[in-house]
């Protein structure tokens, strides 16, 4: 069979005029991991829209598209093209499961939930000549699951093309995350085998690693075999967790001696009511500021992520969190507005009080504001947003930020890593557009490494190797990242 599968380039990551390096840091796991699937003599065309023009003129047999909700429009668009030229059109992912109906009008099949087993019982009624319509996950399991086709995926059009996960879902249950509407119907939170996720990590060349699992350190057990068994490769790598995660035992310690040196973490809120407004009370009387304090005696660099426009937040709420965050000494900070993604429990909440004010799935970018906040107006919702971004990162609040570090060297990598995000967009967008990308890698891990340096000197074989040549990639199944 001739298959292509495609991922549609966010709305907001097509700029004709300026590209941001976070639409060029990942390739397309899931559609790699549903290559695995597929018989080794059918010719097969992986497309990402945010790091290549998408050839159109093909006529597959199947075309199965990821849809994202900010590139809902856009999948649509692609499936009615290949529709209309005969091809088989397969649509998945959260956007498709929280809207079947919606998704349907497009498709010849949707795909409700992850793909790890309706996937292959598709390919094995479609092979028979009868496929169904609509295929719903119910049984939830990584054991068993093939190799991801990393061959198929192109390396040099990405800086993190080491990108892997090795678990779906996430052990909690906050209101406003997507993640139970995806896993609805089955398991929200499962893990793979360690033997098979330590054999996927050393299938990558380089040193480098990013887990885009949503919460690495979910099921304790499997990360402290996971970290045992890390420790001794040399990897330096970037992941997710909580802020309880941190401060519980000592598995962060392990991960730290593993290569861990950069966490997203999750503290979305200063104020306790309104982490028990959308559920998140795994933060409910933690100390964030121990928490990034531990994290930076580990030489572990924070992250952090922050949701504006909740129903206690006024319009104080931005110029605090920015301080807290700068005073902390947070390296990077994402923002977001609240955005009531529909199938959530902060969407249902919204409907029913009459609170959402668009359907624009191109606004649904946590950009925008799209509904009817309480404690301040949309406009004010909106600048504080912007106001966040650019009081985090102008120069005086790195420079504050890079200051609270204990060394030279530490104030330095702070430094170079705020700055080398935000601050050299440009260049970043001159390389992404030349397809230059992979060649800032080696100045990544070069940062990577001094974080953590107090505590290995010990020279790995992976300090003389260099990320050049072999053409792999990772895991997911039809869940955006």
């Amino acid at each position: 069979m001739k298959v292509k599968m495609i991922l549609p380039a966010l709305t907001e990551a097509k700029s004709p005029f300026f590209r941001q390096i976070k639409y060029s840091l990942f390739p397309p796991l899931g559609l790699a991991t549903l290559a695995g699937y597929l018989d080794p003599n059918d010719e097969i065309d992986i497309q990402d829209e945010h790091v290549e023009v998408l050839n159109l003129d093909d006529v597959p047999d199947i075309v199965v598209i990821q849809v994202y909700i900010t590139s809902a429009y856009r999948a649509y668009d692609l499936a009615d093209h290949y529709r209309a030229l005969g091809a088989h059109v397969c649509l998945g992912g959260v956007h498709t499961t929280s809207l079947p109906e919606e998704a349907a009008r497009h498709a010849d099949t949707i795909f409700i939930g992850p793909g790890e087993d309706t996937w292959p019982a598709f390919l094995s009624d479609f092979r028979a000549g009868h496929p169904n319509t609509i295929y719903r996950s119910t049984r939830r399991t990584l054991l068993g699951m093939p190799p991801a086709r990393r061959d198929l995926i192109k390396r040099h059009l990405y800086l993190v093309p080491n990108s892997i996960v090795v678990s779906r879902g996430c052990p909690h249950a906050c209101d406003f995350c997507y993640k139970e509407a995806f896993f609805r119907g089955g398991r929200s939170f499962y893990v793979q085998a360690v033997d098979d996720a330590l054999a996927e990590i050393e299938r990558l060349p380089g040193r480098h690693l990013y887990f885009l699992d949503d919460h690495l350190f979910g099921n304790p057990r499997f990360a402290d075999a996971l970290f045992d068994g890390m420790r001794g490769m040399g990897r330096l790598w970037q992941a997710a967790g909580t802020v309880r995660s941190i401060l519980q035992g000592d598995l962060i310690e392990k991960a730290a001696q593993a290569g861990l040196r950069s966490l997203f973490v999750g503290f979305e809120t200063l104020d306790a009511n309104s982490l028990r407004e959308q559920n998140k009370t795994q933060n409910l009387g933690r100390d964030y500021t121990a928490s990034i304090r531990r994290l930076h005696d580990l030489g572990v660099m924070v992250n952090g992520s922050f949701v504006f426009g909740m129903d206690h937040d006024d319009e104080t709420v931005f110029d605090r969190t920015v301080e807290w965050a700068v005073e902390q000494g947070v390296e990077t900070a994402t923002f977001h507005i609240l955005t009531p993604y529909p199938g959530t429990a902060l969407h249902q909440r919204m409907a029913a009080e009459g609170r959402i004010t668009s359907h624009d799935w191109d606004r649904y970018d946590t950009r925008h504001v799209v509904y009817q906040p309480i404690g301040m107006s949309p406009e004010v919702l909106e600048a504080g947003y912007w106001r966040a971004y650019h009081d985090f990162y102008r120069w005086g609040s790195i420079l504050t930020g890079a200051l609270t570090k204990e060394t030279v060297e530490g104030t330095l990598r702070h430094l170079a890593y705020a700055i080398g995000w935000k601050k050299l967009e440009p260049m970043w967008d001159t390389v992404i557009r030349l397809r230059h990308v992979a060649h800032l890698r080696p100045a990544l891990e070069s940062i990577l490494r001094g974080f953590g340096g107090h505590m290995s000197t010990e020279k790995t074989p992976f300090d003389t190797i260099p990320e050049a040549g072999l053409a792999i990639n990772p895991v997911h199944s039809l869940t955006p990242k």
